[in-house]
């Protein structure tokens, strides 16, 4: 099935966090649906089920229970169902070690959770409006880490 919304879906297990990305999206005039899950094993769940339409981006949150971001994003990578979705990592960690996990093991973009809600629009904004054909064409790690 064919959307002309772009299907966001956030894993993390902060409610402020998914309420801050959620009224984001509300106020950017893009059009996108946005779902969001509390931990990873509900996303891959979400992902899984045979009704779901995939997201065209996942913003990840590394720290979660149950099933973290980094567990999840090695899951999402190994099945080839998931190859087209990009995956966005969202965290509050900046660890250099983090950021070299997540990019070898095959995340798209690593972006540092902003502290005010300005800053997360123009995030968002960027993220969505990224051509991720030719973005990840050419991974590398100097366009990795999002830097606003």
């Amino acid at each position: 099935m064919q959307h002309d919304s772009i299907l966001i879906t956030l894993a993390d297990d902060d409610e402020d966090d998914r309420l801050f990305f959620t009224d984001a999206f509300d106020e950017l005039k893009i059009n996108t649906i946005v779902n969001t899950v509390n931990n990873g094993k509900e996303l891959l769940n979400y992902l899984n089920d045979p009704d779901t339409i995939l997201p065209n981006i996942l913003f990840l949150d590394l720290n979660m229970p149950i099933l973290n971001g980094i567990e999840c994003l090695k899951e999402i990578k190994s099945n080839d169902k998931f190859k087209d979705i990009v995956i966005a990592i969202y965290s509050t960690s900046s660890s250099d070690q983090d950021v070299e996990d997540t990019f070898v093991l095959g995340a798209n973009i690593y972006i540092k959770k902003p502290s005010n809600f300005d800053s997360l629009k123009k995030i968002l904004a960027n993220i969505i409006t990224i051509n991720w054909q030719y973005h990840t064409s050419g991974l590398n790690k100097d366009t990795f880490l999002l830097r606003v």
